[in-house]
């Protein structure tokens, strides 16, 4: 664990892991041109862990892949000075002919780390996310938890100063959730990464966050922010989470209502 940490500290830290400014974007379609982002300004400090909430259709995505470098805005600009971002999806994206070890050595690969170096890192990267010993094991023999958890180890294996989640525990049943949650959390004040996670899961994002951003609907706006005054580690059921969930809820419910969604 101390190698990690001294790994994510060495780095040289930029006045922020994300600048998105006054971003759009539009989708050409057979009605004609949709606008699904509409002016998003939103700056992501180092280390910081920040949630994008909204109903479906909203843009998170969309905004998560602009910010990744997938795709470019209509308008507007985005920075990740520390470099390109690292992406988690919601599908864990492994190749199945590899090993959960190899999956990971390929991201070293394209990191351009010597190949004499890839396995001990890959095996400090599944120590890092409680999978020792599982360097060998194909992903037909994990578990959706352990899946995520290799996907997580092959992001890190990026040594991105950003972190991009899109909805990575969404599939996962809830007791599985729960514990990835602490899982995220941990890793996360041990390398000091910086995440931008997407969810529509109100107690998820007030679980994980410091700062809550809701985006309204057609098109995506932000509507509210919530800074998340609550101790980590933090659980789902507790009174403080779930005091502000509500409040985020209701919000929530309210842009809905607005955009005519059901």
């Amino acid at each position: 664990m101390a190698t990690a940490i001294a790994k994510a500290d060495n780095r040289v830290r930029t006045e922020y892991a994300a600048r998105i400014g006054h971003v759009s974007k539009s989708f050409a379609g057979p009605a004609g041109t949709q606008l699904v982002l509409d002016d998003i300004t939103l700056d992501v400090a180092p280390g910081e862990f920040v949630t994008l909430l909204g109903a479906s259709g909203c843009g998170k995505s969309t905004l998560l892949n602009l910010v990744a470098g997938l795709d470019r805005p209509t308008a507007g600009s985005i920075e990740t000075p520390g470099g390109r971002p690292a992406l988690m999806f919601q599908e864990h994206a492994l190749f199945p002919w590899l090993s959960a070890g190899k999956n990971i050595e390929l991201a070293l690969r394209l990191r351009g780390v010597p190949k004499p170096r890839r396995r001990p890192e890959a095996e400090r990267l599944l120590e890092l996310v409680r999978l020792g010993g599982a360097y060998g094991k194909r992903v037909h023999e994990l578990s959706g938890g352990m899946r995520q958890r290799v996907a997580m180890a092959r992001a890190l294996a990026q040594d991105s100063q950003l972190l991009l989640m899109d909805e990575p525990f969404a599939a996962l049943d809830a007791i599985t959730r729960d514990v990835l949650h602490d899982e995220l959390t941990r890793i996360w004040r041990e390398t000091n990464v910086s995440v931008l996670f997407v969810t529509h899961n109100v107690r998820e994002a007030v679980r994980l966050a410091q700062r809550v951003v809701l985006l309204s609907s057609r098109p995506g706006r932000i509507a509210r922010e919530w800074t998340v005054d609550i101790d980590q580690p933090r659980r789902i059921e507790d009174s403080a989470v779930a005091e502000l969930s509500v409040e985020i809820t209701e919000e929530l419910r309210g842009e809905i209502r607005r955009h005519g969604q059901h």
